[in-house]
């Protein structure tokens, strides 16, 4: 048996416990609409190149990232998914002294912190109250996410300022900003050049439906990034990832239809949630749902794997939260409707029956 996995997404995993292959996979949190068809045109296209090195300096997808933001491509670093851009940021933050980090939080983000030797201070988030991060976080460095995974918990850029201004070095991961429409974005990318001690880290990965090709970017101060690149191994961004970022971030219509989607269907998605008894969905800005639940995440895990083929986040990587959180991604109408089906029958199944 392969041992539990850590992240969500692991079909392999998946598939051996249930016994069949995984047709619903609501662990990671994916764009269900993608890949869009720019990203396959632009792989098609790039096949005949893979004879050749990808170019060390990546000019035309920064190029392409830095017209997206605005930036100049010395401010672009494109990366082999967010786990390696954290590697470095990690090392960052080490030099930087203590760094706050809101648990619970990423698993991968202690892995770069342990590697890297930062000294960690974690900060819990009260799921049930309001916290502005300015009671919830000290002056130090500091390692965020927003919005926030597990939670979906968006921070509005008013509270992060006062914070990113008293810290010697700030790492924040919006991997999942570009879910939300550009004017309810609370992205801190335009404060870079006022903020040199700011990193900012985005994936390409998850909103444009390409977990497997591996790609994302940071966005720093180009002092940081050239020291960023005497670390790294060369050509860490393959030849195909880097044809696909040049061109997906130019898809507005994808991006309309992805936003057009989403509310309406994470509003539909939680409802469903709260309607099942022994489940209570919290809300969130991000395209997952956290839910707590009154059987052991893991124990639903299996039996909807094994009575559904249906795959969902267990939440013990997250240890803080225990054994009784799992996460869903929000997929589309269908799917949503399996996945409350599915868990209704789970839990009427597994729950004891008190009268008996």
């Amino acid at each position: 048996m392969i041992t539990r996995p850590t992240h969500g997404g692991n079909l392999t995993w998946a598939t051996q416990v249930a016994g069949s292959p995984v047709l619903w996979d609501f662990s990671a949190s994916i764009n269900p609409w993608g890949p869009p068809e720019c990203a396959i045109a632009a792989i098609q296209a790039a096949i005949p190149e893979l004879i050749h090195y990808p170019d060390p300096d990546y000019g035309v997808l920064r190029g392409a990232i830095a017209q997206h933001h605005n930036l100049d491509p010395a401010w672009v670093f494109p990366g082999n998914g967010a786990a390696e851009l954290l590697t470095w940021a990690a090392m960052d933050l080490a030099q930087a002294g203590i760094t706050a980090l809101i648990t619970p939080a990423f698993a991968d983000y202690g892995r770069a912190c342990r590697a890297a030797g930062v000294v960690l201070l974690p900060c819990g988030l009260d799921l049930h109250n309001e916290q502005r991060l300015e009671d919830l976080l000290p002056p130090s460095a500091l390692l965020l996410n927003n919005p926030h995974n597990p939670t979906g918990k968006l921070w509005p850029v008013a509270e992060l300022l006062p914070l990113i201004a008293e810290s010697p070095c700030v790492v924040v991961d919006e991997a999942f900003m570009d879910f939300l429409p550009l004017a309810q974005q609370q992205s801190l990318i335009p404060y870079l050049a006022e903020f040199p001690q700011l990193v900012v880290l985005r994936s390409l990965t998850k909103f444009y439906s390409l977990p497997g090709l591996r790609l994302g970017y940071a966005l720093a101060h180009p002092d940081r990034l050239a020291q960023w690149r005497q670390r790294r191994d060369p050509w860490a961004v393959n030849q195909l990832a880097a044809a696909v970022g040049a061109v997906v971030l130019q898809d507005q219509e994808f991006a309309a239809q992805t936003w057009a989607w989403l509310p309406s269907a994470r509003e539909k998605l939680f409802n469903g949630l709260a309607a099942i008894p022994g489940l209570t969905p919290y809300p969130g800005a991000a395209n997952f749902l956290l839910v707590e639940t009154a059987l052991k995440s893991d124990v639903l895990q299996l039996d909807l794997l094994k009575t559904a083929q249906v795959l969902i986040r267990d939440c013990l990587s997250f240890s803080e939260l225990g054994d009784r959180f799992f996460r869903v991604a929000v997929r589309t109408e269908p799917e949503n409707q399996h996945l409350l089906t599915a868990l209704a029958h789970s839990l009427h199944r597994l729950t004891p029956n008190p009268h008996v």
